[in-house]
């Protein structure tokens, strides 16, 4: 943004800059911004105004932007997303009052923080970040398939409860076929419960599993992973089920999640299975086989924690 000193400076010198001087403090200070800040601060002299005319300059200008604010990414004011603010003080043992300046965060600013904020408390493993980014409507959520309405009902009542209650020690398993809108339910809990100060992540389950196999020579980085998915407010395991399941990951990464957060924390899951469906998967792995009774320890740690809900409606993926 320029300065009351740049626009003079387009003038050439003489009796002329004097008179566009003249004129362009004449109507800065007839403006209602600035009579309004004389009339807030009457011990403000002329003096210490005509001193700060740039100040001034600066104040009115910024207002002005505000008003026909062209968007954050556009914002033309010195500091992008702020505006000044203008206030009297006394300065030094004179007691002398002086002009002082300060940056105001604009309601765009602070929506976007907020935002960013609320993003935070919310991490993915191996999700649609685009599908992320747009967001979650409740329009959306209520009105786009009636045949998942008794599953919506559910969902809502959860978030009201926690939102009332506090963090629960049980959470929900959304069963239901391919593309009804089930990883989009969750997302839109987590996010309405981020709003709540509550922390969640939410997990693929087919690229987590195969990632965790190529951490297998980084301990490191298996232990920041689990101690996360432990200390995590909201957990949400989606897609469960089609994972490609071997011993280690099933016994010692998962058993140790579901594990720590029973009775704790809530877990919670969606699947194109049901839990009896999603026993025998836990029970067999391409290593080992049959083991019914590891398949059955680990749904001791899910079945007794979850509420299930199924979701019903029809293929929503690339529908418009």
């Amino acid at each position: 943004m320029e300065s009351l000193g740049d626009v003079l400076k387009q003038w050439s010198g003489g009796q002329r800059m004097q008179a566009r001087a003249d004129q362009l403090r004449e109507e800065l200070m007839d403006d209602p911004l600035i009579v309004k800040l004389r009339s807030s601060y009457t011990e403000l002299s002329d003096a210490v105004l005509r001193r700060n005319l740039n100040l001034l300059y600066q104040y009115r200008n910024e207002h002005r932007s505000c008003t026909h604010c062209p968007g954050l990414d556009r914002c033309p004011n010195a500091l992008e997303g702020h505006y000044t603010m203008l206030a009297a003080e006394e300065r030094g043992a004179g007691g002398e009052v002086g002009l002082v300046d300060r940056k105001v965060p604009c309601r765009k600013l602070l929506a976007r923080r907020h935002e960013q904020q609320l993003r935070s408390r919310v991490r993915s493993f191996y999700m649609d970040e685009a599908a992320q980014a747009g967001g979650y409507s409740a329009d959306e959520i209520l009105e786009k398939d009636l045949e998942r309405a008794k599953a919506v009902g559910k969902l809502m009542q959860y978030i009201d409860l926690t939102r009332r209650e506090g963090l629960q020690r049980r959470g929900l398993y959304l069963a239901g076929k391919f593309g009804t809108g089930k990883t989009y339910l969750m997302g839109y809990m987590l996010s309405e419960l981020a709003k709540a100060g509550y922390s969640g992540v939410i997990v693929y389950m087919p690229e987590f599993v195969e990632d965790l196999k190529s951490m297998f020579q980084e301990p490191h980085r298996i232990r920041e992973t689990i101690e996360l998915m432990k200390e995590t407010d909201l957990l949400v395991f989606d897609d469960i089920g089609a994972e490609n399941l071997n011993p280690w990951v099933r016994d010692h990464v998962l058993g140790t999640i579901l594990n720590y957060r029973m009775n704790r924390k809530p877990t919670f899951y969606t699947s194109n299975q049901d839990l009896d469906v999603l026993e025998r998967h836990f029970s067999f792995t391409s290593k080992d086989g049959d083991e019914l009774h590891k398949g059955q320890r680990l749904m001791d740690r899910v079945r007794p924690f979850v509420d299930y809900v199924l979701v019903g409606g029809t293929n929503k993926r690339g529908a418009d």
